[in-house]
């Protein structure tokens, strides 16, 4: 990007959003992991924005402390503008203003709340054409084959921006044009300052407009300047729910774009969706279905997929992870999960360990070579290096009241179908025998039974469930089993 900066981003995200239809701020609702406003607040934020103020108003203290939150995640700072009872967008920027230090000289960029596919390198070149042009207002415009109900871009004879019209204001005319307002512009402070002054509400919606700026730059001899951009979603804002899911599905497009260009293979796209923070490594496989979301970070020579949703994760290199889900799970160098496996927060699966199929884990740590394989649950416990654990084995942390820890020391094999009831622990080297129920430590070498011994009882299904289908297989197997020998019950 170049080394151009705007002295201050203003960004209005003041608006209720009705079309929405939610009871939450509509810059709240989410796209590519981030909310509407964060894309905005991190576009600002890397263009080197010297003061960014966001405008605020509609359920203020829910965005506000939005704000404060990402604010700190981008090791920056916004400041907050409330808007008062006056409406527009013009007096929208102009309560940004009133938070800007008074003596701030230079161009600030004004920008919206629900355009997330605005960049930092959009907003840099726009600074830039806006000082080359030596503009008092440069406004950002796009060209589109349905304008809908954008404002209208209206040039003089010389192609130079006249005016800027709103839908609602527009003649049949005007709104025949396919030049439109992005709503985002650099402006000369002073001359912002100024005209915003000189802004009436007299209007079809009674609203102090922005756009009547530029008309009033230009009649006290400023040059309002156009920048086009070919990237029209970049200027696309979101009113509903439906734009929310188009624009969603072109910055996954993005998204997955950006990751195969540096080295990762995706095989479908349009089955694949990546939040805009996950980080992935060369050399990586992303199967159908899946979904890497939040903050997870993917090594490299890794396959993930089909059917794997990773939310905040770490995943390290040369892992094949199948049909599985995870939350801020950590899953060591060479390991396998899946398919059908659940790794709940709190899970670490170290280096060549195993996480197998009808697997479910909670803040456990899986030691290296470990193996977890079959249709077992363990949580609240520690599997130590090259420990076993059989199918069927429950390690069982709740009483109820409290919950207690389970550790499985090196080299341990717990046999099948055993319950592991905690607090407990079994020591380095020992084995658990198939079917225990373990409520004691097993030290050393140990082999720990903890099961009934087994009774047979001739006779019984015949005297329990006479002419049953079982009674006669049972008969049959025998009569073909010992042809010459009679049974006790044909003895009586």
């Amino acid at each position: 990007m170049n080394d151009v900066r705007p002295d201050a981003v203003i960004i209005l995200a003041a608006g209720e959003g009705t079309r929405m239809r939610s009871t939450l701020p509509k810059v709240l609702h989410p796209i590519g992991g981030a909310p509407l406003l964060g894309h905005s607040m991190r576009a600002a934020s890397a263009a080197g924005a010297s003061e960014t103020v966001v405008v605020i108003r509609h359920q203020r203290d829910r965005v506000a402390a939005f704000v404060e939150d990402f604010a700190g995640r981008l090791e920056g700072h916004a400041v907050i503008a409330d808007q008062d009872e006056v409406k527009g967008t013009g007096r929208a920027v102009e309560c940004g203003l009133q938070a800007l230090p008074a003596d701030l000289s230079g161009t600030v960029v004004v920008t919206m709340g629900d355009v997330p596919l605005l960049s930092a390198e959009t907003i840099g070149e726009l600074t830039r054409a806006h000082a080359e042009a030596g503009a008092a207002v440069t406004v950002v415009t796009s060209v589109l084959e349905d304008p809908q109900s954008y404002g209208r871009i209206i040039r003089d004879a010389k192609g130079d921006v006249e005016r800027i019209v709103e839908f609602k204001d527009a003649t049949e005319d005007e709104r025949a044009v396919t030049e439109i307002n992005s709503g985002i512009y650099a402006f000369d402070v002073a001359v912002l300052r100024r005209e915003l002054a000189n802004v009436t509400t007299e209007n079809a919606q009674g609203e102090k407009y922005l756009t009547d700026v530029l008309a009033l730059a230009r009649a006290a001899g400023g040059t309002v300047h156009a920048h086009v951009i070919p990237d029209r979603w970049q200027a696309e804002g979101v009113n509903d729910r439906v734009q929310l899911a188009a624009l969603g599905r072109i910055l996954n497009e993005r998204t997955c774009e950006r990751h195969m260009r540096a080295g990762v293979t995706i095989v479908d796209p349009a089955t694949t969706w990546i939040d805009t923070d996950v980080s992935i490594g060369a050399d990586t496989t992303i199967q159908p279905g899946t979904q890497l979301l939040g903050a997870t970070s993917i090594g490299s020579g890794t396959t993930i997929g089909p059917e794997v949703t990773l939310t905040d994760c770490w995943v390290g290199d040369d892992v094949h992870l199948r049909r599985a889900e995870g939350e801020l799970a950590v899953v060591g160098d060479g390991a396998s999960v899946g398919p059908y496996s659940y790794l709940r927060p709190g899970t670490r699966l170290g280096a060549k360990g195993k996480i197998g199929g009808f697997v479910e884990t909670k803040n456990t740590t899986i030691g290296e070579g470990a193996k977890v394989p079959h249709l077992t649950y363990a949580g609240d416990a520690e599997i130590k290096e090259g420990a076993n654990i059989g199918a069927g084995t429950i390690f069982a942390n709740y009483d109820g009241a409290t919950k207690s820890r389970t550790v499985v020391g090196r080299h341990t094999f717990v046999g099948s179908q055993s319950v592991l009831v905690a607090p407990v622990e079994i020591a380095d080297g020992a084995y658990v025998a198939a079917g225990s129920a373990v409520t004691d430590p097993i030290e050393p070498g140990q082999l720990g039974i903890a099961r009934a011994r087994q009774r047979t009882i001739d006779g019984w299904v015949a005297k329990r469930h006479p002419g049953t289908p079982t009674d006669a297989a049972a008969k049959a197997a025998a009569s073909s089993s010992s042809p010459t020998t009679e049974s006790s019950e044909d003895q009586q």
